[in-house]
């Protein structure tokens, strides 16, 4: 005898799994837009002039950031993490720029915005410039910005984290890395901030044209 009840079942069963792999589909391509990154608000020079930054050494002293760019400008990466292996692709590529940097007299830097045991001296290898420490991460705002799960289903994150495997690059878990990161081209004296770059995903670098052209900008 036909049951029509268990029809019915079935079909509501089925109705409920389709509906719940589209709105799986859905969301996994909502999640690939820009609509859910966090909102970036621009830093500005009076805002970051005034950051306290810390030497890495034996004999660690403060100073003002604006030290950094007064005289010459200053090209410099905010570090999401020193052991990051994507971070350290990213500061790889940015020293390829060190030689045509050192013509134009522009010094190459990496603010970090923590001090884990060997982390820094293990990123050192892989960034031809000077690390300082933002211990009140400063270049990561005025508004932080952070990726949690949202990264593990983006195709960018994963094509990056391909992109840096291939290269070759390794790396840890230590320390906090979920901050976003990015990177400044700053002018000498009063002059501003020439390029700002905020990555948006896990491993989103700064374009190394733009870097050198914003360099170029440098009045001395």
């Amino acid at each position: 005898m036909f049951d029509l009840s268990d029809q019915l079942i079935t079909m509501g069963l089925w109705s409920i799994s389709i509906g719940a792999f589209g709105a799986a589909v859905a969301g996994i391509l909502l999640a690939n837009t820009d609509f859910f990154l966090s909102q970036t608000e621009k830093a500005t020079l009076d805002y970051l002039e005034e950051t306290e930054l810390k030497t890495i050494g034996e004999e660690p002293r403060l100073f003002k950031a604006k030290d950094l760019w007064e005289r010459d400008g200053a090209v410099i990466m905010a570090v999401r993490r020193p052991g990051c292996f994507l971070c350290r692709e990213e500061a790889s590529g940015l020293s390829t720029l060190k030689p045509q940097l050192d013509q134009l007299g522009v010094p190459l830097y990496a603010i970090v915005k923590e001090n884990i045991g060997n982390e820094v001296e293990h990123f050192q290898p892989y960034f031809n410039g000077k690390v300082f420490l933002d211990a009140k991460g400063q270049f990561y705002g005025p508004q932080k910005r952070k990726m949690m799960l949202l990264g593990l289903v983006r195709l960018g994150v994963w094509q990056n984290f391909r992109r840096a495997w291939k290269g070759g690059f390794e790396g840890n878990l230590e320390g906090e890395g979920l901050i976003l990161g990015g990177m400044f081209v700053i002018g000498s004296g009063k002059q501003g901030i020439l390029l700002e770059h905020r990555e948006k995903e896990f491993g989103d670098k700064a374009n190394l044209t733009a870097v050198l052209d914003a360099a170029r900008k440098i009045s001395k």
